[in-house]
C-alpha cells in the first residue's frame, strides 16, 4: 500500500514525505523531482520553454509510473488532481491525504523558492496563490481520503498522524 500526499505548493508535502518514508520503511517518490529528471531542467525553465501542456504529458507519465510502485510515500505535485486520471492512478494503490495550509503559510512558505513558475502568467507565483488555491479546493477535497492541517505544526507532528491512520489501516 502507498500513501499519496496531495496539496498546493507549500503545504509540507516533500518534507512530510520523507519522515513519513522513514518511518514506515517505504520508499519516497517525488514527482516534481521525476518531472525535472526527465526534463533535464527545473519547473520553471521547462514551463517558460515548452509550456505548460509539456509539464502536464510529463506529470501524467510520472503519475503513471508512481502507480505502479508499492510500499511508496508519492510526494505529488500540486496540480496533479487536475487530470482526473492521474488521481484515479494514484488512489487506487494506497489511502491519499491531503495536506493544507493557509494563504498566508503557504506564502510564507514558499516566498523564497525561485524554481515556481507560474500558474497563471500574468502574476507570479505569489500574486496569485489566492486564486488558484481557491479552484483547487474542490479538487484536492474530492480525491482526499484523509485531510491534515500543517500550519503551525512540525513535520515531525503532521507525518506521525499519517503514520498512524497508515498504521490503523
Amino acid at each position: 500500500m502507498n500513501a499519496i500526499l496531495i496539496g498546493y505548493r507549500g503545504s509540507g508535502k516533500s518534507s512530510v514525505a520523507d519522515v513519513i518514508a522513514a518511518c514506515t520503511n517505504r520508499t519516497v517518490y517525488h514527482m516534481d523531482e521525476a518531472i525535472a529528471q526527465r526534463a533535464g531542467c527545473g519547473a520553471r525553465q521547462l514551463v517558460a520553454e515548452q509550456g505548460w501542456d509539456r509539464f502536464w504529458a510529463l506529470e501524467a507519465e510520472v503519475a503513471q509510473e508512481a502507480a505502479r510502485l508499492d510500499n511508496a510515500v508519492i510526494d505529488t505535485g500540486g496540480g496533479v488532481i487536475q487530470r482526473p486520471e492521474n488521481m484515479l492512478r494514484l488512489k487506487a494503490t494506497g489511502p491519499v491525504f491531503w495536506l493544507t495550509a493557509h494563504v498566508d503559510t503557504i506564502k510564507e512558505r514558499i516566498k523564497d523558492e525561485a524554481d515556481r513558475p507560474s500558474l497563471t502568467g500574468n502574476r507570479s507565483f505569489l500574486e496569485e496563490v489566492d486564486e488558484v488555491l481557491d479552484a483547487r479546493l474542490p479538487l484536492y477535497a474530492h480525491y482526499a481520503d484523509h485531510l491534515i492541517e500543517t500550519d503551525h505544526r512540525s513535520v515531525s507532528d503532521i507525518a506521525n498522524d499519517i503514520v498512524q491512520m497508515l498504521c490503523s489501516s
